[in-house]
């Protein structure tokens, strides 16, 4: 079992609404919302990707919504991604001209490989940086905790492009 889980368990007993059942309107009340909010904590602590999102907002360097996150291609992504629009360009105009199904779907399987090491890749560094974050104590000097909380933020954006690009394969296999 993991610390979280055993952390979990030992404040979800302490704060359980059963507990409670004979305390006053306001305890239970009390009761119920820790409770609720130790779910919640501990659903996105579980979630590697919701526990990065929470803890970029935390420290104040998440994208500013989804349109931010997607303004610009990342820079480590650029040849990935100009390669994957004109292999898309192409596959759309094969189609259109009655090319067989086998052929285009074939063409995008092609054309996914080199995103999905790409994500993998990315998955692997994001554990890493992640660790790293895990290691640090709140006495480390700030720019080492920037340095590794702007990493993660780099390493996240291309994530979720990396993802976006390939739900863009993923729906033209789909037409």
């Amino acid at each position: 079992m993991t610390d979280l889980e055993q952390r979990y368990r030992a404040l979800s007993r302490q704060f359980h609404p059963d507990y409670f059942y004979n305390a006053s309107a306001a305890e239970r009340r009390a009761s119920l919302e820790r409770s609720s909010y130790l779910n919640d904590a501990y659903r996105v602590l579980k979630n590697p990707v919701a526990r990065l999102e929470y803890l970029l907002k935390l420290e104040g360097v998440a994208a500013q919504g989804p349109e931010q996150a997607s303004k610009q291609v990342p820079a480590g992504l650029l040849e990935e991604v100009f390669a994957l629009n004109e292999e898309l360009d192409e596959v759309r105009d094969v189609r259109a001209n009655g090319a067989p199904a086998d052929e285009w779907r074939a063409r995008l399987e092609r054309a996914r490989q080199p995103i999905e090491r790409k994500r993998a890749e990315h998955e692997s560094e994001l554990e890493a940086l992640s660790a790293r974050w895990d290691a640090l104590d709140a006495a480390a000097p700030a720019n080492d905790r920037r340095r590794v909380l702007e990493g993660l933020r780099e390493r996240f954006l291309e994530r979720n492009y990396i993802n976006n690009l390939l739900a863009g394969i993923d729906r033209e296999l789909t037409e």
